[in-house]
């Protein structure tokens, strides 16, 4: 893996990470993938939009159709039909939210399949082996993931169990793929300087920022977030798990985060709201019965550039399968639009001047 910083502004960095022949420009966000496929879009759907790379889930396709069915038909590319860059989520997250329904020990967890209602046990080891079998660029450390709120003493027993899985992962992990350790410690700064400090001791290919954005303050998750990037790695990707919202994304790449994924602008497709410069646009309104204008007169996106709102209304108004899937195309191109905005903001130094995502969106005069 190389990771080359080609520009910066104050702590935000536009670099080029590669793997292999594969690459990315960032920051950049990736679509979350969870069952190798982001819903409701086909991969050349994805390429259209300008998406750099995907995230699956390690959780969902261990339980199905499992790695190994997919590493006999060629590994996760070849299985989804996706040629550009893919991260592995080791399936931490998951396996907590599990909540009641999953027995945590310090050698990893025991729950019942959501599928089939089968016993599964997932930790490091496990978890990392199936990364390796899934074959995907960037394979993540297994780690525990506390709700909030949460007691200090429960968020220091998830940082001890997260850093002693980033180290059973580093020792049984075989293959060239670069793994990824995550930073835990809730809202507790002193937890998250010491694990952010044992993971760098690890010489980790890369470090996500993890346990962020589950019900914490806004003003609490920018903190934590700009602390937890200042203790990582200079030289190294930084990964913030599970955010997508623009204020988020954009206090975040200010902080010196790289790398972002969120289910949000695929699920808020699905549910007919729609990402716009001036907010979202909730298609099933009134208003827009009779609106012959497109969703975003600014957005170059396929839906954009040929249909209404008043067909898009009148597409989820009929539950037709073609509303959701205009909306998700429409809602990918306008998260890589605000990516390539941030980027450009980086490479000319005024992204610090930026203080809210609708200036980015101001014309290219009016912003540099």
């Amino acid at each position: 893996m190389d990771f080359r910083i080609d520009a910066q502004c104050e702590r935000a960095r536009c670099a080029t990470l590669s793997v292999g022949t594969r690459s990315v420009k960032t920051p950049t966000l990736f679509p979350v993938a969870t069952g190798a496929a982001a819903k409701p879009l086909t991969p050349q759907q994805l390429k259209d939009c300008r998406v750099q790379g995907l995230l699956v889930n390690a959780f969902h396709l261990h339980l199905r159709p499992g790695e190994e069915l997919i590493s006999r038909l060629g590994g996760v590319h070849k299985f989804m039909g996706w040629e550009r860059l893919i991260i592995s989520d080791s399936g931490g997250f998951q396996v907590f939210s599990l909540g009641d329904l999953g027995k945590t020990t310090d050698e990893g967890v025991l729950f019942r399949s959501p599928y089939n209602g089968k016993e599964v046990f997932l930790g490091p080891r496990e978890s990392v082996k199936v990364q390796e079998k899934l074959g995907a660029d960037i394979i993540m450390a297994f780690d525990e993931c506390p709700p909030f709120p949460v007691s200090y003493a429960a968020a220091q027993k998830a940082v001890e169990r997260t850093i002693k899985w980033a180290k059973v992962c580093v020792d049984v992990h075989t293959t060239s793929q670069p793994l990824f350790g995550i930073t835990q410690g809730s809202v507790f700064e002193d937890l998250r300087r010491r694990c952010a400090d044992a993971l760098r001791e690890l010489n980790l290919a890369g470090y996500a920022i993890g346990g962020l954005s589950v019900g914490e303050p806004k003003q609490k998750t920018y903190a934590i977030c700009a602390f937890d990037a200042s203790h990582l790695p200079e030289d190294r990707p930084r990964y913030l798990m599970g955010v997508g919202d623009e204020a988020d994304i954009l206090a975040a790449v200010k902080a010196g985060v790289d790398i972002f994924d969120c289910v949000l602008p695929t699920r808020n497709a699905r549910n007919g709201q729609l990402l716009t410069p001036s907010g979202r646009l909730r298609i099933l309104a009134a208003a827009y019965k009779d609106d012959h204008s497109p969703p975003d007169a600014s957005c170059d996106c396929y839906t954009c550039r040929n249909f209404s709102r008043a067909y898009l209304r009148h597409l989820f108004a009929s539950r037709e399968m073609l509303g959701p899937i205009l909306a998700a195309i429409h809602n990918i191109r306008y998260v890589t639009r605000f990516m390539e905005r941030i980027r450009a903001a980086i490479q000319q130094k005024s992204l610090h001047k930026i203080t809210s995502p609708q200036q980015l969106w101001l014309n290219t005069s009016e912003l540099f």
